[in-house]
């Protein structure tokens, strides 16, 4: 994202956004509420144009005449949101090729091939071991934090190369939450890179290569991991948010 600005109206919900998220990498996006880290992730996924500014997807620069939600899925970023990546009355396998179903010769979905490939993405990209869940399971019998693996696995397979997971842990419970953080890392292991949204800073600061501080639609600093602990990060965050913004990091 290259100088990136949005306004509502009269209303600037983003600054001089500027933001690279290189391959098979993990950025944790940390705000409080109305920082604009939903505007900024509603304008990489296509659901809305900038007022100004350009995007580039692996050195391409995007269209925004053209540029939707679908042609982000082209562009190979995906969204996994807190409860609503997949849908709750449908079997695992039907979840995964909703709107992209593979198709016989004869039109008709191949039933078949999408079980086989559901159970591939299950055992081997996200590791689920447990006989009591299959590709026929429905997605009601499945805990929060197995459901969010299954959103990130259908990413992964449909070729996604920036996951961007939106407070993927809320509502959980610690043992849930080990799970999501898991998958998280798996991102990672493929090859893949991800925007890590959460109000949540050790799980930020478990799963992510370097931290970006969203305030008031600008980003206020860019933090690699290796360059601060879990403690001073806390600190920062807490000087941050009562305006005494530390230079040294950005």
């Amino acid at each position: 994202m290259v100088n990136i600005e949005k306004y509502f109206g009269l209303v600037r919900a983003l600054t001089n956004i500027n933001l690279e998220v290189g391959r098979n990498e993990i950025v944790g996006l940390i705000g409080d509420n109305g920082a604009g880290k939903s505007t900024m992730v509603k304008i990489l996924t296509g659901v809305f144009p900038p007022t100004s500014g350009e995007l580039y997807v692996a050195g391409r620069k995007v269209d925004f005449r053209r540029y939707n939600v679908q042609s982000a899925h082209a562009h190979g970023i995906e969204t996994v949101y807190q409860d609503k990546s997949l849908g709750e009355k449908q079997v695992l396998w039907r979840n995964f090729f909703i709107g992209r179903e593979i198709v016989n010769r004869f039109g008709f979905i191949d039933v078949k091939k999408e079980k086989a490939i559901a159970n591939e993405i299950m055992v081997n990209t996200i590791g689920f071991r447990s006989k009591g869940i299959t590709v026929d399971s429905n997605v009601s019998q499945l805990s929060g934090g197995e459901r969010q693996g299954i959103a990130i696995g259908r990413a992964m397979y449909f070729e996604a190369d920036l996951i961007i997971l939106d407070e993927p842990t809320v509502a959980l419970s610690l043992k849930e939450v080990a799970k999501v953080i898991n998958f998280v890392h798996k991102i990672k292991e493929g090859g893949k890179a991800s925007i890590y949204i959460s109000h949540s800073i050790p799980d930020v600061y478990e799963v992510s290569d370097r931290f970006i501080v969203l305030d008031r639609g600008e980003i206020g600093a860019s933090i690699p991991k290796k360059d601060i602990s879990l403690k001073d990060l806390d600190g920062f965050l807490l000087d941050f948010a009562h305006g005494l913004k530390d230079k040294e990091y950005s």
